[in-house]
């Protein structure tokens, strides 16, 4: 009888953690960050091995820019799974994030670490994407000096075009956009909106002929090109 009711007692735990998790989930979901963050810490109290609410927990800290509270979270993530890209690259983005808020000499200081987790996210997960965008991104904003290269970056999206060519013709147009090649840029975005029509790839494009261009009507005549393919 005594087992009987542990057994249903931990059916009930179990339960209720689900159902908690769910709710701090949907409370994520709808960018709700400071409600949801409380639950989740309450179940990795309960279960420091918890993965997802770990890495709920280091995505809360992200969008709340609290850079070194996300850190902690993913390397602990990073510890208790050592073989995870996503984890690596997660970590990666934040020193991204925090040496690009905190200015040239925090920079210099998080540089090596943030290559080094992008790196290693693609020794891990070799058909990474979003870590080659992150290399891309290193190499066109990182100084000459430090190992910033057009030609490494472009050496990236080229790896991009064979995994994913939409995301290789949006990444060349990034990098010429980035080089105020803004002609070879529409080419590209052109490009990845022929092959994927995705609402982003027209975005990008309707941006580039409203931010570099200043051109507003052609930019509002591409998201009405969208609107117009994806009428329900």
């Amino acid at each position: 009888m005594r087992s009987k009711l542990f057994f249903l007692l931990l059916i009930s735990h179990c339960v209720f953690s689900q159902s908690n998790f769910e709710k701090a989930e949907k409370l994520y979901d709808q960018g709700k960050y400071s409600l949801a963050r409380p639950i989740f810490e309450n179940i990795y109290k309960e279960n420091p091995s918890q993965i997802k609410a770990i890495e709920y927990l280091g995505d809360i800290s992200v969008q709340l820019k609290e850079w070194d509270k996300a850190l902690g979270y993913y390397q602990k993530l990073k510890n208790i799974k050592p073989n995870e890209a996503n984890y690596y690259y997660k970590y990666g983005g934040v020193l991204g994030l925090k040496s690009k808020e905190g200015g040239k000499w925090v920079a210099i200081r998080l540089i090596g670490d943030m290559k080094e987790s992008f790196e290693k996210a693609l020794v891990l997960n070799p058909k990474h994407i979003e870590a080659r965008w992150a290399m891309i991104e290193y190499y066109l904003q990182v100084p000459a000096l430090f190992g910033g290269s057009e030609k490494k970056a472009q050496r990236y999206a080229d790896e991009l075009m064979k995994l994913s060519p939409v995301d290789g013709y949006l990444s060349k147009a990034h990098i010429d956009e980035y080089f105020e090649r803004y002609k070879s840029a529409e080419k590209h975005y052109i490009k990845a909106i022929e092959l994927g029509g995705s609402k982003n790839t027209y975005e990008r494009l309707a941006s580039l002929y409203k931010v570099k261009l200043h051109n507003s009507d052609k930019a509002k005549k591409i998201l009405e090109q969208y609107q117009e393919k994806n009428k329900s």
